[in-house]
């Protein structure tokens, strides 16, 4: 089974409230170094913690990173972005590109740049944290891009098991950070979902739905749309 005992890992988008808890969690379970990375890294009180630059967004960024950790075993696609607005159609072009480039093309040209280091250390695990917004178009071009990166990690996955490596795709509902500060309604704290996806790893699992939400949220995706979008009864005339 894949293992966090002994693990090198790097965590993209660190500073964050979840990424904080993939970092201490991580070492909780026997990591022995983790690479903490952030566009704007911070200091961190435990030397196994190394705060490394990282803009997921800059092939430039992710090439010197692949460089500076050539050691990893365990990679984290954390760092994430939301839109100034959840409409496809009022948010501007430039808003929906780079949304993409941080949520999609980001995790995936990491996950590509790293597989070369991850391929060469038995039990490597990649970690990419969708949403439920990958089947529940709620967020726009969130949604849109969070849909892209599920099906970029199923992909993944299949081409990354030949080579041994573990890939595990996150799916959750709102948790409690500055993100979803102004979300209402029930949110997981980020310890609770951290704990769940490392258990999820650690079991061997490839997808973890964090909440009741999500896991509806997929059951409803066999049935109609309009069952899963009940609003769409009403606009037809």
């Amino acid at each position: 089974m894949p293992s966090l005992d002994g693990a090198v890992v790097l965590v993209t988008g660190a500073n964050g409230g979840i990424g904080t808890h993939f970092v201490h969690d991580a070492l909780a379970r026997g990591a022995v170094k983790v690479y903490a990375t952030a566009r704007s890294p911070r200091a961190w009180d435990d030397d196994r913690i190394v705060p490394l630059t990282l803009d997921v967004t800059d092939r430039t960024s992710i090439d010197a990173a692949v460089a500076a950790a050539a050691d990893v075993t365990v990679l984290v696609n954390n760092a994430g972005a939301t839109p100034p607005s959840a409409s496809l159609l009022d948010v501007t072009e430039a808003d929906i590109r780079a949304n993409m480039e941080t949520n999609f093309f980001g995790p995936v040209l990491l996950a590509r740049a790293f597989t070369p280091i991850l391929a060469a250390k038995q039990g490597s695990i990649l970690i990419d944290v969708h949403s439920v917004a990958s089947w529940y178009a709620f967020g726009g071009a969130y949604s849109a891009s969070k849909a892209a990166l599920w099906s970029a990690t199923n992909s993944l996955r299949i081409e990354l098991a030949p080579k041994g490596i573990h890939v595990t795709g996150v799916h959750m509902g709102y948790v409690d950070t500055g993100m979803a500060a102004h979300a209402d309604g029930p949110k997981m704290l980020p310890t609770q979902l951290v704990t769940t996806v490392y258990d999820a790893v650690e079991a061997g699992e490839y997808e973890v739905l964090a909440d009741e939400l999500t896991q509806g949220v997929k059951a409803a995706l066999s049935g109609p749309v309009e069952a899963l979008y009940p609003d769409l009864r009403g606009t037809n005339a």
